[in-house]
């Protein structure tokens, strides 16, 4: 090839916030109504009030409710293990500059859970960035390892997308001819090549998630990861998520911690 288009090397994640979901208080008092009792939440974050919600359909405890409000509700809920309320609150990301690798180990959190992640099999990868782990990129002698073994991948990856585009020249689709030449050469691409993955997720999948892959025993791709969404839902819904402590460890990373775990 004549030339080489750039690599770029990122160290750290990022978490964004594309959607959350809102209730419908004009049917929630209809059926109030219908049943002959009045009942209003405190909270104005719907995820919150819903889950509230659907814990007082289950006994109809709409009448007497205890003090404390939503707070009070919710962190009972959580005391006591009740997490199948948990389920009904749902919440939208977009996770970014993070590796395959990453990926391979978000995906198997399915149960509360969807995923839609880049293709590269229509997404071109020859201008492509990749995630370089903290151990690697803290030693100069790695970090010249991992350098120029990706850089060679990054290489081998265009030279073939090329090649095989003029082995399909016949094919009259263009983008079914970019298609198989990108689908072929992505085998050569390593697993610290960047994605993107939207992750929708209920409130119960989630505190599952970051209690695994917060912890520090978990990878720390996925460990920072779960911190970002951790400082995300606390803002979002703090009576769902303010339990979650997040302590330093020595490395200057963090590791989530909650007393009430499993919910």
């Amino acid at each position: 090839m004549d030339s080489v288009d750039p690599m770029r090397i990122l160290r750290d994640p990022e978490v964004y916030l594309m959607g959350r979901q809102e209730s419908h208080q004009a049917e929630i008092d209809r059926f109030l109504n219908d049943h002959g009792v009045s009942w209003q939440t405190d909270s104005e974050v719907a995820g919150e009030s819903l889950v509230e919600v659907a814990g007082r359909v289950c006994y109809m405890s709409f009448a007497k409710p205890r003090p404390g409000g939503n707070r009070a509700y919710i962190s009972h809920i959580l005391e006591v293990g009740h997490g199948s309320v948990l389920e009904h609150a749902v919440w939208n990301f977009l996770i970014t500059g993070v590796s395959r690798s990453f990926t391979h180990e978000l995906v198997r959190h399915r149960a509360g859970m969807g995923y839609s992640q880049l293709s590269q099999r229509y997404v071109d990868e020859s201008v492509a960035e990749y995630v370089e782990p903290d151990c690697i990129a803290d030693d100069p002698e790695s970090h010249a390892i991992w350098v120029r073994t990706v850089a060679a991948a990054h290489v081998g990856y265009q030279e073939l997308v090329k090649k095989l585009a003029e082995r399909f020249a016949d094919e009259p689709d263009p983008t079914t001819r970019r298609k198989k030449a990108r689908q072929a050469a992505r085998s050569v691409l390593p697993n610290a090549t960047e994605t993107k993955i939207f992750v929708t997720a209920n409130a119960r999948a989630l505190r599952h998630f970051v209690e695994m892959r917060g912890s520090r025993h978990a990878e720390d791709e996925i460990r920072k990861v779960a911190v970002a969404m951790v400082r995300i839902l606390q803002r979002e819904a703090p009576n769902l998520f303010g339990d979650y402590v997040l302590d330093p460890l020595p490395d200057g990373t963090f590791e989530v911690n909650t007393p009430h775990r499993k919910v």
